[in-house]
């Protein structure tokens, strides 16, 4: 599997703030207290596998939490490279994607940026260890603002947003490489020591 992570915090050349990730945001749908509303997401109607990534991040024993995800059913061929994919030729013809905002939790937030790019950096190494192909994770650290009404007044924390994309030789099979990535996603998060 491919995967690779970058920072996106600070100001572009243009002075264009880079994009925040909001906890708590108008549509925000707790799913620490109320797994089982990812299954109604309409993004999961589509695709399954993002409500069972969504519950298994959302739940007691996770690391992170989840504050807002998209889905994009089908990516045009300039909106992805097969090559970076890992896609073989000719398993390309459909693609999709979808992406995550993760925070973590409590005691395991980060504040400072070093510790958000060592965890990325050992998440995507235990990514690309995975033989899955066709797909990739690419994990932006992002400032996160936790509580809507003190965005100045709290340090600067920290999350990442997960974008995931996938392609295959017909629909069912870029959304089968998608769920999968999904689900290797979840384990890295899970499963990560300095998360713990």
């Amino acid at each position: 599997m491919e995967a690779d992570w970058e920072f996106e915090v600070g100001s572009d050349a243009a002075g264009l703030a880079a994009p925040v990730i909001e906890a708590a945001w108008a549509g925000f749908i707790d799913l620490e207290r109320e797994p089982e509303r990812a299954r109604q997401l309409p993004e999961a109607a589509q695709l399954p596998g993002l409500a069972e990534a969504l519950i298994r991040l959302n739940a007691a024993a996770s690391p992170v939490r989840t504050s807002k995800c998209d889905l994009w059913p089908s990516l045009k061929a300039g909106e992805f490279d097969s090559d970076e994919l890992d896609a073989p030729p000719g398993s390309s013809a459909y693609a999709m994607g979808c992406y995550i905002d993760l925070i973590p939790r409590g005691a395991r937030q980060w504040f400072q940026p070093e510790t958000a790019a060592a965890v990325c950096k050992e998440l995507c190494r235990n990514l690309r260890a995975i033989p899955l192909r066709c797909c990739r994770a690419d994990l932006i650290i992002r400032r996160a603002l936790i509580a809507p009404d003190t965005p100045d007044q709290d340090p600067i924390r920290l999350g990442v947003t997960a974008y995931l994309t996938s392609c295959g030789e017909s629909p069912p099979e870029a959304v089968h490489t998608l769920q999968g990535t999904l689900a290797a996603l979840a384990d890295a998060f899970l499963g990560h020591p300095k998360l713990e």
